[in-house]
């Protein structure tokens, strides 16, 4: 079987063009079928985070444990420009997404040139660091938090009630979509997978390895502080504590559920942890479950998470799935053989006695 034969499928193409469209019109459906849309606008810009994250780790081949540090670069944007200074909501929106990729690209030029586990705990210091900051610093909130986030709005119409943030948290998640299809599908995005199979090869073949890194980086804290800034306006509060941790954790978890280096696997990946976890919240409010059921069923169910996918589907739902829908589309673009069909045709002892 040729490497042509498996690839050029037109239909396909347009199959999946016709599903992802689809997609965003359930979405769309969704937030008007609901009451209470805080889990839904959580999941769908935890799904912008993961889309950043994802073109980070799954194209370019780099770790982070630290995403939440840019998520809360949004948030703090948003919070401190509008309390403190008085500036237009809109303009703190704006801006979010650019200081997120400013201080991705500012901390990621010397961090970057580390790798593997280093880079890792390297990225999760950046987020210790912030949350210090903000613990510590008055204009950042001072270990209390800044209360009082104004909507956001735009000349005399203001966003009230939750329906609005969901469109969105929408609307962010279909940028973010377009800007990685986009790049993965330039030449600067063949560049970036080259560093994620070998940097030495990518090098010779004249990538800027360090500047690539950099440049995938600062996109993707340009996603989280686009999904942080959403996320202070809905609330309306931010503090060192809105940005844990195990939020950075449950980020990676997402990405690699959905599916490392494909561009659906945040977003597959997001709502897929995030209705499981959901799940097992339901679970813990049961009654005779002791108040701790809750955190110890979350932790135990982003361990039980890693170790199906790991054991079972090491490469995510999306690769997997895809894996299975080509070989299908495979076997029935395959032209037939004349001569296994006519063996087939033939009676078993026929065959025995040509034999």
């Amino acid at each position: 079987m040729s490497t042509s034969a498996v690839r050029v499928r037109p239909g396909l193409g347009r199959a999946r063009w016709i599903a992802a469209i689809a997609v965003f019109v359930v979405l769309a459906v969704v937030p008007l079928l609901l009451n209470d849309l805080t889990f839904f606008v959580q999941t769908v810009l935890a799904a912008v985070v993961v889309t950043g994250l994802s073109l980070f780790m799954g194209y370019a081949g780099q770790v982070s444990l630290g995403q939440s540090a840019f998520v809360a670069v949004g948030g703090l944007t948003v919070a401190a420009l509008t309390v403190n200074l008085g500036l237009p909501p809109l303009l703190t929106l704006v801006l979010a997404p650019i200081f997120g990729a400013a201080v991705a690209a500012l901390i990621g030029w010397p961090l970057l040139r580390l790798r593997g586990h280093y880079l890792a705990f390297g990225t999760l210091a950046v987020l210790l660091i912030i949350q210090t900051v903000m613990a510590t610093v008055p204009f950042l909130g001072g270990g209390i938090g800044i209360f009082g986030i104004p909507p956001l709005s735009v000349g005399p119409l203001v966003l009230s009630g939750q329906l609005p943030y969901a469109y969105l948290a929408l609307a962010a998640l279909a940028g973010a979509m377009a800007v990685a299809h986009n790049l993965v599908n330039s030449r600067f995005g063949r560049g970036i997978r080259a560093l994620a199979g070998s940097e030495s090869a990518a090098a010779s073949s004249g990538v800027p390895v360090l500047r690539s890194k950099v440049v995938v980086f600062a996109i993707a804290g340009a996603f989280a502080g686009l999904a942080g800034g959403i996320g202070a306006f809905f609330t309306p509060f931010v503090s060192q504590d809105t940005y844990p941790p195990f939020a950075s954790f449950g980020y990676v978890i997402m990405a690699m559920v959905g599916g490392l280096g494909t561009l659906w696997g945040g977003v597959v990946g997001a709502v897929a942890l995030s209705l499981w976890l959901q799940l097992l919240s339901a679970v813990a409010s049961l009654p005779g479950l002791p108040p701790t059921a809750g955190p110890i069923l979350q932790y135990a169910g982003y361990g039980v998470v890693l170790v199906v996918f790991l054991l079972l589907l090491p490469r995510g739902i999306v690769p997997s799935v895809g894996d299975a829908v080509d070989r299908w589309a495979t076997r029935r673009h395959l032209p037939p053989n004349p001569a296994t069909d006519h063996e087939a045709d033939e009676p078993e002892e026929e065959r025995v006695d040509a034999r």
